[in-house]
């Protein structure tokens, strides 16, 4: 565009502004109310009405030709109705009812794009012109949208009034959904235990009710409870219980998603060729019923096991396609997620300064969004890159700080992994008993939870540390268990690091390096710390 082009449409809008700026109030209102009939009439008449807000499990959105300016039509509306909306309008066309109308129609089509933002503000304008359960209904949304696109403080405020008022209007359908949406931002925000808690309450209420729908829903939500606090086999139990449900009564939307689940638990567990294609069945179904957040989230799943399993170039090719969609929908949460796993394919290949800057772009959008959990995996994430680079210092510092968030909130697994790496800078700088107790403890952590990876990745780089110690038959059989272990799960990558490590630590002891030997070998290796 030329800089005449943009003078022009300056001077546009500058006289624009001023013709109606010209006009009286009460005009003003009169030309909103003939534009809402005008753009209306043109998109094929009044839209109809949507079912009650506060319905229990309302259709979803007959599309109708004004959606697409319901959002437009809604602000022509409050125009005309002016400052005292309750009094006949200044056109006789536009009326209360259809000021709410437009807004409800707005809220969902925008939703319905996964445009989080515009569906939020929609949201918040109409519940501010209802009552009862359709204010507390039309706030528990507002809730879930604010927690989408990382407002956290907003979205508990939004939350907690609609469980007030759900209470106050006996709306047991109502209070079971906010206690659960408060539960995912608690659990989201790293607390643990209230998540628990409010979940174990929202899903006695839907079993009292005889709600399978959404017993479902609430039980594929606790299993994020279960997988932070190291319950790995419960989460897999619950995961099988809500798939049942989900199936049962033909919610595909939340069946993708608790698959999407599963293939983490698969993977966390060493089973990754299950992880895989559960990771690609949740894929197809959400393709299928065109629901990006949780195409995203697949997406994301696979390109982890691509990474693991040594597919690097597929990992990151599916990292990039996840984050567009992320960034297409506007969740904060999920391109902070995205991110900071794409800036650990940065660093394995070598791109230090793009992960540095990845990583910490990441940890801004997760310090932002609440989401404590993630924010200690960026920063485990971000000292790897810092030892790797030689900075033992900095490594140190911000292994600390991971601890730290991961014991706040009670994630045992991210526990494991940040004792894990504070010990091999504990070793790196000579701090041995130090380090041979946190490799000990982070050890302890990942059986108990069953990170299998993690597991063998740390017997690896334990056994380094028995080399050095003069103790080769401990580091022998310890070695040669989590070496079969990474193997097992094909990661190649993880293997060919702690080999090269091991025949380091080998050749500065003067011993042989190790071989990979028996399953006699293996299993004594289990015992060794």
């Amino acid at each position: 565009m030329t800089s005449a082009e943009d003078a022009y449409i300056f001077r546009h809008a500058l006289l624009r502004d001023a013709a109606y700026q010209l006009q009286m109030p009460c005009d003003r209102g009169k030309l909103h109310g003939l534009a809402f009939e005008i753009i209306e009439q043109l998109h094929g008449g009044r839209a109809p009405e949507l079912p009650p807000l506060d319905s229990i499990d309302p259709p979803r959105l007959q599309p109708h030709p004004t959606d697409t300016v319901a959002e437009e039509l809604a602000e022509h509306a409050r125009l005309a109705l002016g400052s005292e909306p309750n009094t006949a309008a200044a056109s006789h066309f536009v009326t209360q009812a259809r000021l709410r109308l437009y807004l409800h129609r707005a809220a969902k089509y925008a939703e319905a794009q996964f445009k989080d933002q515009t569906a939020c503000a929609a949201w918040e304008k109409l519940a501010a012109l209802l009552e009862g359960a359709p204010r507390g209904a039309a706030m528990r949304r507002m809730g879930e949208l604010y927690q989408a696109i990382g407002r956290p403080s907003d979205a508990e405020a939004a939350l907690a009034a609609a469980l007030v008022i759900a209470r106050e209007v006996g709306n047991r359908h109502m209070e079971a959904r906010a206690q659960g949406d408060l539960a995912d931002m608690y659990r989201a925000t790293g607390r643990i235990e209230q998540a628990e808690r409010n979940f174990e309450t929202a899903l006695a209420v839907v079993r009292e009710l005889g709600d399978r729908r959404q017993e479902g829903m609430v039980l594929g939500s606790l299993v994020g409870v279960f997988m932070a606090t190291g319950r790995v086999a419960q989460a897999e139990r619950t995961l099988g219980l809500a798939l049942a449900i989900h199936r049962e009564v033909g919610n595909k939307r939340s069946e993708g998603y608790a698959l999407v689940n599963l293939s983490s638990v698969y993977k966390d567990t060493g089973r990754m060729e299950e992880g895989e294609r559960t990771a690609e069945l949740a894929l197809e179904i959400l393709r299928e019923i065109g629901d990006w957040r949780g195409e995203g989230g697949a997406l994301g799943n696979l390109a982890v096991i691509y990474q693991e399993t040594g597919r690097i170039e597929q990992a990151e090719r599916t990292f990039e396609e996840a984050l567009g969609i992320q960034r297409k929908i506007g969740n904060r949460r999920g391109e902070g997620g995205v991110l900071g796993n794409l800036a650990s394919v940065y660093r394995e290949t070598g791109r230090l300064n793009q992960a540095e800057r990845t990583h910490e772009l990441a940890l801004a959008i997760q310090r932002d969004a609440g989401n404590r959990r993630f924010e200690g995996v960026v920063l485990g994430n971000l000292g790897n890159l810092y030892k790797e680079s030689g900075n033992l210092k900095q490594a140190e510092q911000v292994y600390e700080q991971a601890l730290t968030i991961h014991r706040e909130i009670n994630d045992r697994p991210g526990v494991g992994v940040a004792l894990g790496n504070l010990a091999s800078v504990y070793q790196a700088t000579g701090r041995l008993e130090q380090a041979e107790r946190a490799y000990e403890q982070g050890l302890a952590i990942h059986r108990e939870v069953g990170n299998r990876r993690f597991e063998g990745k740390l017997q690896c780089e334990y056994a380094s540390l028995l080399a050095a110690s003069a103790r080769p038959e401990e580091a022998r059989r310890l070695w040669i268990a989590g070496a079969a272990i990474l193997r097992k799960l094909r990661d190649m990558p993880e293997l060919k690091r702690t080999s090269d490590t091991m025949r380091e630590a080998c050749a500065k002891a003067g011993i042989p390096p190790f071989e990979e030997g028996t399953a006699a070998d293996a299993a004594s290796g289990q015992s060794t710390s």
